[in-house]
């Protein structure tokens, strides 16, 4: 099969030793490091081992990155705030908003559980949780029946983790508009593979971690705040959170307004070689075309389902393009019968609820996707295991 050709996937892969080792597909668990974000957390180190830290030249970088993120999701730099990971972004958000007790926010049954328990922590404070059934399609009628006088908030995945669903985020966005609704997002599956408009979803606050299509190791997340919504302060405090940073960093209980920008929600002391190896993965994803990627992967994700059609073994979860993520595949084979059949091969994949996920990334080739079907077959289709 021939595959168009979005970009030079051959050049990307070289950026990629360990792709060459295995068959990978399993960058929605943590992507393989790249070339030049390596380089980015030597330099780091270097400057660390040899000067003992040019720190001012450190912190401009993080704002250099910070300006980097928020040009990716269409925002403004003063939006962006460094945290520690999608769950911190979403522990953020939730006790952002100013929910009391008998408001209810509406989720999706079993959209990512980090996503679902930063918001039923504040179950403590008497607001409840609603959970909306999840289908193939979720967009904004899914969520429109369960909306009451006491709904507050809508908080949901933009692709989940599991399946591959692809939400309509936009429809939801803008109906929260119309209904005064806050709206929180969780990205963390299709940023760097999905393009992702903040704006343009409507949100209040987008979160994020680093480790899947920004290539960038764990330990870093991003949260987009929009700040027309000041009434959204933070639940913890530093000085470095503040509108004003006391000079003599003695605390003064009558200056405590938080910073007018998305530095309100950070704590100072950044992950300082994962914030620059982030800018270094920007600048790669932004050389190559996010849109791009994402199209690379929606070809190669044809292939596999048109692959697994052949051996008749179902795909679960939706196989239209409008409804599904170009990079998130789960395949109907029984995770304890097949995950170490495919070890013992050589191909990266990840056990999940209902199968085996294959998940893509920019190095990935048409060549790989046969090697897993290969595998696939040489282990028999006369199993029962094999079909569903």
């Amino acid at each position: 099969m021939r595959m168009s050709r979005h970009y030079d996937v051959d050049a990307v892969r070289k950026e990629f030793p360990a792709v060459e080792r295995m068959v990978y597909l399993d960058s929605g668990f943590q992507t393989p490091l790249a070339r030049p974000v390596k380089a980015a957390i030597e330099l780091f180190l270097r400057e660390g081992f040899e000067t003992a830290g040019p720190k001012s030249v450190w912190l401009d970088r993080v704002e250099q990155t910070r300006a980097k993120v928020a040009r990716f999701l269409g925002v403004a730099a003063d939006e962006i705030a460094f945290t520690k990971n999608t769950s911190e972004s979403m522990n953020i958000a939730a006790n952002a908003l100013p929910l009391r007790a008998g408001d209810n926010v509406l989720m999706i049954h079993g959209d990512h559980p980090n996503n679902a328990y930063a918001f039923l922590h504040l179950q403590r404070k008497g607001v409840e949780v609603r959970f909306i059934p999840m289908t193939d399609i979720v967009d904004a009628d899914s969520f429109a029946p369960f909306i009451d006088e006491n709904t507050r908030a809508i908080s949901m995945s933009h692709v989940t983790f599991h399946a591959g669903h692809r939400f309509d985020i936009e429809s939801v966005g803008a109906m929260c508009a119309r209904k005064k609704l806050y709206f929180v997002v969780d990205v963390m599956q299709s940023i760097g593979v999905v393009p992702v408009n903040a704006k343009a979803i409507g949100a209040s606050f987008v979160g994020s971690g680093s480790h899947k299509g920004l290539l960038v190791p764990q330990g870093l997340g991003l949260l987009y705040w929009d700040k027309a919504l000041k009434e959204l302060e933070p639940a913890y405090l530093a000085a470095a959170s503040l509108a004003e940073i006391p000079d003599d960093l003695i605390a003064r209980p009558d200056k405590m307004a938080p910073s007018p920008t998305a530095r309100r929600f950070e704590l100072g002391n950044f992950n300082l070689p994962a914030v620059h190896a982030l800018g270094a993965s920007l600048d790669m994803i932004e050389q190559i075309g996010g849109q791009n990627i994402q199209n690379h992967c929606f070809d190669l994700g044809d292939h596999l389902i048109a692959r697994l059609d052949e051996l008749d073994i179902r795909l679960v979860g939706p196989r239209e393009r409008k409804h599904r993520a170009p990079h998130i595949y789960v395949i109907a084979l029984p995770p304890s019968d097949w995950l170490g059949h495919f070890e013992e091969n050589d191909v990266r994949v990840s056990p999940e609820r209902d199968g085996i996920r294959v998940s893509l990334g920019m190095f990935n080739t048409a060549n790989d996707i046969d090697r897993l079907i290969d595998v696939i077959r040489r282990r028999g289709l006369g199993r029962p295991s094999a079909a569903a």
